[in-house]
């Protein structure tokens, strides 16, 4: 067993010892007096310091911004109509194809006239035939009428002469029976006049349809718009209610949405509306029209929104969104982090009340932007929590340290 690491052990615990326990001995030994113990340092006094949560704060006053309307929607053809025909005949004019461009009266379809030309020269011989019973009619009448005057005369003649005792009574009754002969022969004429003229009205009504079906062979658009279909082939047989081409009008162009119940006050008739399409493309316009009753299932309201589209640049069925001007309200522009939930599930923010306690305030969010968010139901000066509204809760007392926060 090796006895010098075991000494050099026990001549430094020896030592340590001293230096620890011994101080003051070792010192003495050594000639140096101890150090004198240092003062104990004196307790400095206790300053009363304000008690609360230190929270990051932001002095808010309300600004007007336009309380625009924001809908999703899509665009929608002015005008859209399936073409077809009224009567039945076979395609005779060459097609158009669908993309072109019409205006109103051009003609889309053309049918063969077949037999309808015959029909009508028909119809117009009945006519000219019935227009000419009318005189012979007429006639009839007159002769019927001199007829009467004739036995009137016969009649007083008679009845005078029977008076005075010249003439029989056989020859009164005769003259009498004369005038009712003559006054039938004026029911007759009356008769054959009436079916004369009932002839003329038949036969106008004959040529007025035969003339109505062979206008109907020419069919042209009914305003102005693009086809969405190629026009009825060449040779084609069209029946009665087929179809000949399918037109849209998309100059102007409507844009469609569905405004909630809880916004729809806000939307007037004739109000400014700037649109973003899908595409990347812009519009504007006005609202024409807002719908009284309510989707069923959604409890939205359609609104329309006509927006002049010359050029055509603007398809029918792009999505876009819709932004249509209201009334400008105030509000405060706070980030987006400020906003916190009450016990109740409120949407709202924590402010520094008067008192210095914090309180909740349930907020409506008008709008949401890159800046931050626009918040209404708030006084028009507000001191608003920004940072630790999350750690405290109502009359907590807050030591607020005002920032100018960037939303």
């Amino acid at each position: 067993m090796k006895l010098v690491p075991v000494l050099i052990a026990i001549i430094v615990s020896i030592a340590l010892y001293f230096v620890v326990f011994e101080r003051d001995t070792l010192l003495t030994f050594a000639g140096r007096a101890p150090e004198a113990a240092a003062p104990a340092p004196q307790a400095e006094p206790v300053q009363d310091t304000p008690s609360g949560v230190r929270v990051v704060a932001m002095k808010s006053t309300a600004q007007t911004v336009d309380s625009a309307v924001i809908l999703r929607g899509r665009t929608e053809a002015a005008r859209q109509v399936t073409i077809a025909t009224e009567t039945a005949g076979r395609v005779t004019s060459d097609p158009l194809r669908k993309g072109t461009f019409v205006t109103a009266g051009d003609t889309l379809c053309r049918l063969d006239p077949g037999t309808r030309d015959s029909q009508l020269a028909e119809a117009q011989a009945r006519l000219s035939e019935a227009q000419s019973r009318v005189p012979e009619a007429q006639a009839s009448l007159a002769e019927a009428e001199a007829r009467i005057r004739e036995a009137d005369i016969n009649v007083n003649a008679a009845r005078q002469l029977n008076e005075g005792g010249f003439a029989s009574q056989t020859r009164l009754v005769s003259a009498e029976a004369q005038r009712e002969a003559a006054s039938a022969g004026i029911q007759r004429a009356n008769s054959a006049i009436t079916s004369a003229e009932a002839g003329i009205e038949a036969a106008t009504a004959a040529v007025a349809v035969v003339t109505r079906d062979i206008d109907r062979l020419t069919i042209t658009a009914p305003f102005a718009g693009l086809l969405d279909t190629d026009t009825a082939e060449l040779g084609t047989l069209l029946q009665t209610g087929n179809a000949c081409a399918t037109i849209v009008q998309i100059d102007p162009i409507k844009l469609v949405g569905f405004v909630p119940e809880l916004d729809v006050d806000r939307v007037t008739m004739g109000a400014d509306v700037r649109a973003q399409l899908a595409s990347g493309g812009a519009a504007q316009g006005k609202v024409t029209f807002v719908s009284r009753v309510a989707d069923e299932t959604t409890r939205t309201f359609r609104v329309e929104v006509t927006v002049p589209n010359p050029d055509l640049a603007i398809r029918d069925g792009q999505t876009a969104e819709i932004i249509i001007a209201s009334n400008g309200a105030l509000a405060h522009l706070v980030p987006q982090s400020a906003l916190t939930l009450n016990d109740d599930g409120d949407l709202g923010v924590r402010t520094v009340a008067a008192d210095g306690t914090a309180q909740f305030a349930p907020v409506t969010l008008l709008r949401d932007t890159v800046d931050g968010v626009w918040l209404t139901d708030l006084p028009d000066t507000v001191n608003i929590i920004t940072v630790g509204q999350d750690f405290v809760s109502d009359d907590v007392a807050v030591l607020p340290t005002y920032a100018q926060v960037q939303p």
